[in-house]
């Protein structure tokens, strides 16, 4: 009689030694019964709770071929422990006229696949029950309940009787200086894009120890994950979030939202790594974003972004009331768009648009950069940006370290050599471990602290500039009037207008990065290394811009 033999293990805590043992017995138990054991089939750290495994897959097959009268296992919860699995299997073997047998049920019946199979299905209900208990409880001490979190390291340390204690984690710091500087970079305007490109760049590794993708920046803010949305950051872990249910047909896991009543919410303020000021920035912006793709519809706004304004300041007039945009109402007017569009908001006033620019263009001409404000915003820019360049210390520090671990991995193989080592194998190492030297080597002599931005002209010269590209709009060239158009649109964040006594009054908000950058001798705001760095500044809190007409 042919037989085969089946044997599987479920968890990763586990030996392979299981899988040999029940083979053994199994083969011992065909011995007996005079069975000569025609094929092997197992599966290693899969559970039984689908039939989507390589062995038992493979099993079925031949079992539909012939190859075999009979299949033995140690008890049925090796083949499986779902209900409509182990009767699903139970059923083509009967077509193919092949028996299930065990060494704990003997040859299996439908009496055992019905009590049998619900006894298996009770005992993972009942092992998860168990395994969420415990996680609880950890979580409730202030433990982890899961996986580690970018920005922190487990802390692997032993109790009284030698066993593991498990949970406890500390802020790894140079991790914790990059999620700083990603939300800093994210609240002062840049893209998720633009700052995994830079921290790839830089060679600073992911939380997976590859590259940087935007994803793992934005995540999901619903689901509580990506370095964005992590409320571990603040202090505060967040369990039982979500839950994760197997597709029957793939066996996939499906992530489903637990109500937020059902969440367990831990304060751990000693692994905070974010303040309260740096966390909201992130959330107002995250806000903004979607509020910006949601108002006229996702796809329509990304085709008006990509659209050249008509007007000067098309886009940028907001009404102080309702927080709508300001456009053209009629040839030559300008008013509140929710006004005129849904009704929802009274503001009524309106002006005609050569005004509001003129008016705008001598706020830019006349009031920002006043060299009382300006002589003020220099002391506050200087400290704001000795500050981010002590930070910037952190991938300097992280270079040097690596290069005094490569010197001394340089030293010991070249010992080896000398004593005799596999000196081909040994050189080919060096090659690589001198190649990444001279890479560190390099990224630090571009790494030196760049010039001081700020110089004592810097509002004489902003003024001139500004004075120079308002000329260029009165130019006959189109193109030149385009140029010095988008260059003057850098200049201003927003204009809000706000109804008073049947006039508009402006208030306009000025771009401190474009500002800056024209104030430092750059034909044009967009792209360079000054740019990059007043950006990161432009956000952080002082803006001594704004004016009101």
């Amino acid at each position: 009689m042919k037989v085969a033999i089946y044997a599987r293990y479920s968890s990763d805590n586990q030996r392979d030694a299981s899988i040999t043992d029940q083979l053994r017995v199994c083969r011992l138990h065909a011995e007996k019964q005079g069975w000569q054991v025609v094929e092997e089939y197992t599966d290693h750290a899969i559970s039984g709770a689908s039939l989507l495994r390589p062995g038992i897959q493979a099993l079925i097959s031949d079992a539909t071929r012939g190859r075999f009268r009979y299949v033995l296992a140690e008890a049925m919860d090796r083949l499986s422990r779902d209900q409509e699995d182990i009767a699903g299997l139970y059923k083509r073997m009967a077509y193919a006229d092949v028996k299930l047998v065990t060494l704990s049920e003997g040859e299996v019946t439908h009496l055992h696949v019905g009590l049998k199979g619900t006894m298996n299905a009770l005992f993972l209900k009942d092992l998860a029950d168990k395994t969420r208990r415990g996680l609880r409880g950890r979580v409730e001490l202030g433990k982890s309940g899961g996986g580690n979190a970018y920005g922190y390291d487990v802390v692997k340390k032993f109790d009284a009787s030698g066993e593991p204690v498990r949970g406890d984690r500390t802020i790894n710091e140079f991790q914790a200086e990059v999620v700083r500087r990603i939300c800093r970079d994210y609240a002062a305007g840049k893209s998720s894009k633009r700052i995994a490109f830079e921290l790839n760049k830089e060679g600073i590794p992911a939380p997976g120890g590859g590259e940087w993708g935007f994803s793992t920046i934005n995540g999901n803010l619903k689901r509580g994950n990506g370095i964005l949305n992590n409320e571990m950051y603040l202090g505060k872990l967040v369990w039982n979030r979500q839950r994760f249910i197997k597709d029957p047909d793939t066996g996939r896991r499906q992530a489903r939202m637990n109500p937020e009543s059902e969440w367990i919410v831990q304060e751990v303020p000693e692994l905070r790594i974010l303040d309260d000021d740096l966390w909201q920035a992130v959330k107002d912006r995250q806000l903004a974003v979607k509020r910006s793709q949601s108002e006229d519809g996702e796809a329509e706004n990304h085709f008006r972004d990509r659209r050249r304004p008509k007007y000067l300041f098309s886009g940028l007039s907001k009404c102080a009331c309702c927080g709508g945009g300001y456009s053209m109402i009629s040839a030559d007017l300008v008013g509140c768009s929710t006004a005129r569009n849904k009704g929802t908001c009274d503001n009524r006033t309106n002006i005609r648009r050569d005004q509001l620019e003129a008016r705008v263009l001598n706020a830019l001409r006349h009031h920002l950069m006043d060299p009382i404000l300006f002589k003020e915003f220099c002391e506050e820019f200087t400290r704001e940006m000795n500050r981010l360049r002590m930070e910037g210390r952190t991938s300097i520090d992280a270079a040097d370290a690596e290069i005094k671990r490569i010197d001394r991995e340089l030293d010991t193989l070249l010992n080896l050599i000398l004593k005799g080592g596999a000196a081909d194998r040994l050189n080919e190492k060096m090659v690589v471990l001198e190649r990444r030297q001279k890479e560190l080597k390099a990224f630090l002599e571009d790494a030196e602290e760049p010039p001081p931005l700020l110089h004592p002209n810097m509002a004489h010269h902003y003024h001139v500039q500004v004075d120079e590209l308002y000329g260029a709009l009165q130019e006959d060239s189109e193109e030149k009037r385009m140029v010095a158009s988008d260059v003057i649109r850098s200049l201003v964040r927003e204009i809000i207008l706000t109804p008073e006594d049947g006039e508009l009054q402006i208030d306009v908000h000025g771009d401190l990065a474009g500002i800056l950058a024209i104030s430092l001798k750059s034909k044009r705001p967009a792209g360079g290394a000054g740019r990059s760095q007043v950006e990161m500044v432009a956000g952080i809190g002082f803006e001594p811009m704004t004016f009101r007409l």
